[in-house]
Formats: C-alpha cells, structure tokens, sequence
C-alpha cells in the first residue's frame, strides 16, 4: 500500500457533501515486531527513550492486542506499571508518527492503539460481545477487489474495522442490547 503523508502532523477535516470528515493518517508500518527494536530504531531516529516512552511500547507489546489509552495508563489491569493519560497520549502520537503503532476506532468507544508490526493489518470486529480479531490483510483482497469493481472505491480496513457478529455470536440468539459492545469492553 502506497504512503500518504498529510501535509500537517494531523490531517485536517475535509468537506464532502456539506459535511466534514477529519481523515486518518496512513503510516506506512515501520517493520518492527520487538519491544528491542523499537527501542533501537527510536536511537536510530536520533529520540529519546524516556522512561515514559518506553513503558508505553512495553504495555503495547505486552498487551498483543489494540488497547485504549485508558487500559495502557492503568498498567494493563496491573501486567505493567501504570502511566499518566497525558503522557500516553503524547508518546503514542509520537509512535505513530513513526509508523510504529497505529491506531483504530470500534464502534462508538475510544480509539484503540496496536503495535504496527510489519504489514497493514485489519481487523474484524463483533458489535455484539465487542471481540476483535485481527485479519490478515491479504485475505481481504477479494472484499476489496468486489468494492473497488463495484464502487469505484478504494477500502481500508484498518482504521475502521469491519464489524458485524463474530462466529459465536452468530449462533447464540439475539438479546436486546442497550448499547454498542465497544463502549464497555475493557
């Protein structure tokens, strides 16, 4: 997949149809799958590996899954010592400038940050129990192909994941929901 740099350190809202659409930034993955690599291309970059930096690629790595700033601040339920949101914040954005966390949103709740790994990842999503499997992006080529020949349009499943009912779910019966899955799911 191309790189898209925006032209300002977040991309600015763009309007279509009367309504403005903020776009995500597309990061090219910086190739890294160790907490030590991390580290080392961080040295390479010529930054800092404050403490504070390096607990949030820990909780990253340790975590295995995308979190949200909320979960990596507390530690991972204790996995990890905890941090300070703003803290978080800053260092994350900074990492993903990097290409080597990325973030996404699931639903109405918080976004959610992974480590970027290699490759451009994408992930489904169940909007009844909130779990989040991460799918190998190859694997959605034929979706792809059966979007861009019909629609004329280019998707991306990473940012904003496919949703619907995961395997379990489609098999248990319906219950009335309050609301969405991903704004309780910790």
């Amino acid at each position: 997949m191309e790189e898209i740099d925006a032209p300002h350190p977040h991309p600015t809202p763009r309007r279509h149809g009367g309504r403005a659409m903020t776009l995500a930034r597309h990061r090219r993955p910086a190739g890294v799958e160790t907490l030590d690599g991390a580290i080392a291309m961080l040295r390479a970059r010529g930054l800092r590996v404050s403490a504070a930096r390096r607990l949030v690629l820990e909780a990253l790595f340790t975590a295995g899954r995308p979190v949200t700033v909320e979960e990596l601040a507390d530690g991972l339920g204790g996995r990890v010592p905890r941090s300070d949101a703003a803290s978080t914040y800053r260092n994350l954005e900074t990492l993903e400038d990097l290409g080597l966390v990325r973030h996404m949103h699931l639903g109405h709740g918080p976004g959610r940050y992974a480590v970027a790994g290699r490759e451009e990842q994408a992930y489904l999503a169940c909007e009844r129990c909130g779990d989040v499997l991460v799918a190998d992006a190859d694997a959605l080529d034929p979706l792809r192909a059966l979007v861009r020949d019909t629609f004329g349009f280019e998707a991306r499943f990473g940012h904003f994941p496919i949703v619907g009912l995961s395997p379990a779910c489609t098999s248990e019966p319906a219950v009335a929901p309050s609301s969405s899955a991903f704004d309780h799911r910790r």
